[in-house]
């Protein structure tokens, strides 16, 4: 479950980037570069920080 919300705010998120870049200042696309940047790291680390949020409020694996 918590692989599928991860998946699903990393989507909106970077989505989310696009569509302000687009919108309001191209500056956005950084945010969009560091959920990117995000998603590789905990690809060979492990770690992602929202897992751990998502844990803490109590989400089932």
């Amino acid at each position: 479950m918590k692989e599928r919300i991860v998946r699903a705010v990393a989507g909106t998120m970077v989505l989310t980037s696009i569509i302000l870049a687009y919108t309001i200042n191209i500056q956005w696309l950084w945010l969009g570069v560091f959920v990117g940047l995000n998603l590789v790291q905990s690809a060979f680390t492990r770690f992602c920080p929202l897992e751990l949020i998502l844990k803490a409020v109590g989400v089932k694996d």
